[in-house]
Formats: structure tokens, C-alpha cells, sequence
């Protein structure tokens, strides 16, 4: 059966958790903080049960951190850190090659900040061909309306921007999918 080439799929699907520092979202509104972190955690977690890859990315961590240890507690061994201090994941050393040698083309961007490190990387990677979909209730930023504004100006310029729920039901697409009962265990 063809579906809609903008739905999910697991075999085409890379998860990107961008700067999820514990530094970086202590300064964001703390209920949005919140949310991001426990949705990033569910697809995160989805991702690991369906075999999906995650990279994450940490700005700057000598200053900021390492990555929120609820994401981390969960990844694989062998999940990639990249370190950068680019505002785009693209800026950092070896991350691009990462992204192309997985070979799928559907890019899901969690993290922070909206309107920096998530655009900016939304664009580059719409750029070099990719599909990106941005989870809109796994993002923030320090200021709603800078978050409303990237949102806008990334689905201008051609992004999906859809929900953690939405992502969840596209990658298991029947509720007779065998990881169907751990995936809806996921929802809040």
C-alpha cells in the first residue's frame, strides 16, 4: 500500500534532540520545559523501541551542560553526542555525514531553542533535501511569541510541524503493530 510521503515512516525516520541541557532549559518557562522534556523522552523512548536512530546534539556543554540525564538514562549505547557551538546541528564536526550515512530521509527535531538551534537547523537540513517535521510540543523557547514566530517561518519555508502524539501514531500506523501497546503507553 502507498501512503502520503509526508507521513512517518520508521524505516525513513532519523530522531534529532537538539541542546536538551539542563543549564539551557532552566532558562525557559518552566511548565514549557517541562513538556518538552517529558515528550522528547517519549519519542526518544518510542524511537528505541522501533529501532529508529537519535542524535543529539549539546551547545556549548563546557558552558551549558550535557544533555538532561531523562534523555540520556534511556539512549542506546551507541546513540552520537556532537558537541557544537554553531547555532545549527549542521555546524557541528562530522554531524552532517552522520545524518546522510543513516540513509533516511524523514528528520523529527526536538529540543531548544525554537527560534535558534532548532531553525537554523530545520533550514540547513530542508536545504540539503531532507523532510523535516518539527515536534511543536517538544520545542521551546525562553519567549512564547519567539517560538510562534519560528514555527511560522519554518512551515513557510516548507517544514511539517506536527505533535509527539502525531509522530508516535504515524510510526506505528495500526493499532495491531506489536509495539503498539509500549508506544500508546507513551502518551500523556
Amino acid at each position: 500500500m502507498t501512503t502520503h510521503p509526508n507521513l512517518l515512516s520508521v524505516k525513513n525516520s532519523l530522531l534529532i534532540v537538539v541542546d536538551l541541557q539542563g543549564k539551557l532549559s532552566a532558562a525557559m518557562p518552566e511548565r514549557d520545559a517541562e513538556l518538552m522534556t517529558a515528550n522528547a523522552r517519549s519519542l526518544v523512548e518510542a524511537a528505541g523501541l522501533l529501532s529508529i536512530p537519535v542524535l543529539l546534539t549539546e551547545q556549548y556543554p563546557k558552558g551549558l551542560g550535557s544533555t538532561d540525564t531523562t534523555i540520556t538514562d534511556i539512549l542506546s549505547e551507541d546513540t552520537l553526542i556532537f558537541d557544537k557551538t554553531g547555532f545549527s546541528c549542521c555546524a557541528a564536526e562530522g554531524f552532517t555525514d552522520t545524518v546522510a550515512s543513516t540513509d533516511r530521509k524523514q528528520i523529527i527535531l526536538v529540543g531548544q531553542e525554537a527560534h535558534v538551534c532548532v531553525l537554523q537547523t530545520a533550514l540547513e537540513l530542508m536545504h540539503f533535501g531532507y523532510q523535516v517535521h518539527v515536534v511543536e510540543d517538544a520545542i521551546c523557547s525562553r519567549k512564547a511569541e519567539h517560538k510562534f514566530y519560528a514555527l511560522q517561518r519554518m512551515q513557510q519555508q516548507g517544514a511539517t510541524i506536527t505533535n509527539y502524539e502525531s509522530v508516535l501514531f504515524e510510526w506505528v500506523k495500526d493499532s495491531t503493530h506489536p509495539e503498539f501497546k509500549s508506544i500508546s503507553g507513551l502518551l500523556r
